[in-house]
């Protein structure tokens, strides 16, 4: 995978409307990562969270990817990849088995998570996550870690992301003609959470709000678990494309005025403040009034803020997510929006950025890297746990050969 062959690598990609994002993660022996390298480059070919110019995708891939490699000095084959848009659905189900020898095994778990999962899905959908939330043993509720209890039979509760098919295909598509293979796609919000939340914003009830340039992306927790998933097929870019518009600006110049001077609340803005703004066709720059720039953008962002909120209305778990709001991506970075956001959801909010990050941290504190961080985090469980069965399956083995021998002689 890298030029040192004892180096080992995760890398998560996340292919956003605005921008691709590319991180390589060197595992620790204390089961920490570091980053290692970083790449980052204006996504060109995607809308909505969908691919519509597999070409230009592919470009921008392959030159945050080299960026990436090029920080790192390494080469990468394989990558932990971030799938998002509307077409991505949730649903909550249950499954219940017998326990076979009146105590739990992993076995068991397995069992009834793979019945929880068994549900029909359509043929054009494509099975992403089952989370599972909680345990039943007989009666006794709520159960985390069932694993060495007893019982006669338990059951789950699980939460269930899938996406199209053909969405899902089009993304490994691009990765493969960059000469990269895809470990798994993971939903984007799913993979933010991992990298700016803390267990006890999980236990209490929170929501993720990943504000990117096409979709905001949701995931709500309560009790340590994921209960809803959703996806608001408007964000960053309409904000974008209200100022290019509405000052006869390009949209390349209307980004730069959103970073630099924007803000979602007027009222923070002074009257007196002028900015520069580009003309199109050729024509002088004109000055422009910041406070003007916030009139525009503020009922912008009290839509955004008010589709997020119905969703989460809609959910039927407002009520319980009592540590807030996390926002993050990109667009939750504008001065006033988390101002703008206590005033609309009457609950408290902060920006998420990711924690406790080893290494090039200066590159990626950031929320636009939330994503592709939480990749890492994600990458890492997944390794972690795919190595733990293997030693398991491998222990299971031996055990059988040595029995095998004591019963023969």
């Amino acid at each position: 995978m890298s030029k040192v062959t004892d180096r080992k690598l995760i890398v998560g990609l996340d292919i956003g409307t605005s921008m691709v994002k590319a991180v390589v993660g060197e595992l620790l022996d204390d089961g920490g990562i570091s980053v290692i390298g970083v790449g980052s480059h204006p996504s060109k070919g995607m809308d909505k969270g969908g691919v519509n110019d597999l070409n230009l995708v592919v470009q921008s891939v392959q030159r945050a990817m080299s960026e990436m490699e090029l920080m790192a000095d390494c080469r990468v084959s394989s990558v932990f990849m971030s799938i998002s848009g509307r077409h991505v659905q949730c649903q909550n189900e249950s499954g219940m088995v017998p326990i076979n020898n009146k105590e739990v095994t992993q076995e068991d778990v397995d069992n009834v998570i793979h019945a929880a999962r068994s549900v029909p899905i359509a043929a054009e959908r494509r099975l992403l996550h089952v989370l599972p939330q909680e345990f039943t043993i007989d009666v006794q509720e709520g159960i985390k870690n069932p694993i060495g209890m007893s019982g006669v039979r338990m059951e789950a509760q699980a939460h269930i992301i899938t996406c199209a098919d053909d969405m899902a295909k089009n993304l490994v598509k691009c990765v493969e003609r960059c000469d990269l293979t895809t470990d798994q796609l993971i939903f984007s919000s799913l993979a933010s959470s991992y990298a700016v939340l803390t267990d006890d914003e999980k236990e209490l009830g929170v929501c993720v709000v990943d504000i990117g340039g096409g979709t905001i992306d949701i995931v709500i927790y309560t009790d340590g678990a994921i209960r809803h998933t959703a996806v608001v097929p408007a964000a960053g870019n309409q904000i974008t494309s209200d100022i290019a518009k509405i000052f006869r600006t390009p949209i390349s110049h209307a980004e730069d005025i959103k970073i630099n001077y924007a803000c979602a609340l007027k009222d923070m803005v002074s009257m007196e403040e002028n900015i520069e703004v580009h003309s199109v066709g050729g024509r002088p720059s004109r000055a422009m009034s910041r406070h003007t720039l916030a009139e525009v953008i503020e009922p912008r962002y009290q839509e955004l803020f008010e589709l997020v909120q119905k969703e989460i209305r809609n959910s039927g778990f407002e009520e319980q997510i009592a540590a807030g709001i996390v926002l993050t991506g990109g667009t939750a970075k504008m001065e006033g929006a988390i101002e703008f956001a206590e005033e609309i959801f009457q609950m408290p909010v902060r920006v998420g950025e990711p924690l406790s990050i080893k290494g090039l941290s200066e590159y990626v504190e950031d929320p636009t890297f939330a994503t592709a961080i939480g990749l890492l985090q994600y990458g890492k469980e997944h390794i972690t746990a795919k190595t733990a069965a293997k030693t398991k399956a491998s222990e299971g083995v031996w055990e059988r050969i040595q029995s095998w021998f004591k019963g023969e002689f």
